[in-house]
């Protein structure tokens, strides 16, 4: 734009065009921002376990996903602090995830699903060929 055209402009004017081309940049940042949703299905993070017994820190270790007791309430029996659980997962879609897991402490293997949905995890457990099988509802910790 010249500047003559530019002094002639009323500033109201002006302001508005400024305002809506730097307007025009967001558009683009919006529609990236809803193509990726928050971490609203990520279950990488720490949670708690709905029964107040125990806390985990979910995380890549290597190729796997691991559950890693962070926190263990006093007199919990069976587990401690350190226990880990390899998960052998992948997103099916937005939050669900399913596979396999291998509990080393105890030397078994479960088929899992996990469902995350916001600040809310569900897993469930399955062994001996899915006859078996433990829900646990976890909550999301900041």
């Amino acid at each position: 734009m010249s500047d003559f055209i530019r002094s002639s402009m009323p500033k109201k004017a002006l302001f508005h065009r400024n305002r809506t081309k730097s307007f025009a940049w967001a558009i683009p940042v919006i529609l990236v921002g809803a193509a990726f949703p928050a971490e609203a299905a990520d279950i990488n993070g720490s949670w708690a376990r709905g029964d107040g017994n125990a806390r985990v820190r979910i995380a890549p270790c290597g190729a796997e996903i691991c559950a890693v007791n962070t926190w263990i309430k006093p007199g919990t029996p069976k587990e401690k602090e350190g226990d880990k659980l390899v998960m052998s997962i992948k997103e099916d879609s937005e939050g669900s995830y399913s596979g396999t897991a291998f509990d080393p402490q105890r030397d078994l293997s479960y088929k899992l699903t996990v469902r995350v949905d916001g600040a809310r995890m569900t897993t469930k457990g399955c062994v001996i060929a899915g006859l078996i099988c433990k829900g646990v509802v976890w909550t999301r910790m900041n």
